[in-house]
């Protein structure tokens, strides 16, 4: 073992600090289950801090799984069904709301594509399985006409994010496991300043399918308007 110990003290002392901050009661309502709002899949990224995002004080409000790509979905047997660390929640704790939550400067969808367009998967195996899962999604994106196949790069790869959240939450709400009385979300967290300059906002991309944003923002209080915003629309 290392006797550079940093980053072992740094979280030491920072639950140290959490411990210190946290009222008496702060897990009194939890204690003996849960039941948050929504469950928020978000991509694995540490950049994306999944409950901060959502200005979340209380504990039990968010369940929070994340994945390679914000994916709704793994393998099982060769057949794609709802990922449980999204899935459980709705099935066991009484969640009526989902949210997919990508994000601006993806690495995932960024390795999918390179793998689509030059072959490359970037390894180890264990992330490997899931950009190889997300390179149907990839492909699908760069044959339709919702990406600038002209553009640079980056735009490309960031019309990919919004395309990927258009895809996954298609595929939750087509789903046999999620029931139809589920409201599926899709957001787009932007810390680059891509949609617009407020770095930090999840941008609303997708409600229960709808994706036009001039729908999306007529369905919502227009003190949030500056939260809806398309790359692919």
């Amino acid at each position: 073992m290392s006797e550079d110990h940093d980053v072992l003290d740094a979280l030491l002392a920072g639950n140290e600090r959490h411990v210190t901050d946290l009222p008496d009661d702060y897990f009194a309502a939890v204690q003996d289950g849960q039941q948050p709002d929504v469950v928020s899949v978000c991509c694995s990224d540490s950049r994306v801090p999944q409950e901060r995002m959502w200005g979340v004080d209380d504990p039990g409000t968010v369940f929070t799984p994340s994945n390679i790509g914000n994916q709704v979905w793994d393998e099982d047997d060769g057949e794609l069904i709802v990922d449980g660390g999204l899935l459980y929640p709705i099935a066991h704790a009484d969640t009526g709301v989902a949210a997919v939550v990508g994000h601006t400067g993806c690495g995932a969808v960024t390795a999918a594509y390179n793998a689509a367009t030059d072959g490359d998967l970037p390894g180890p195996r264990g992330v490997d399985k899931w950009v190889t899962q997300l390179l149907p999604v990839i492909e699908d994106g760069l044959e339709s006409d919702q990406i600038d196949a002209d553009a640079d790069d980056e735009t490309v790869i960031n019309q990919l994010v919004e395309y990927n959240v258009d895809y996954q939450t298609r595929f939750l709400r087509e789903a046999d496991e999620i029931p139809d009385d589920v409201d599926v979300y899709g957001f787009v967290y932007d810390f680059q300043g891509v949609y617009g300059n407020e770095h930090g906002r999840t941008y609303l991309v997708n409600v229960n399918g709808e994706t036009d944003p001039e729908a999306i923002a007529e369905a919502i209080p227009d003190e949030y308007d500056a939260a809806v915003e398309s790359l692919i629309h």
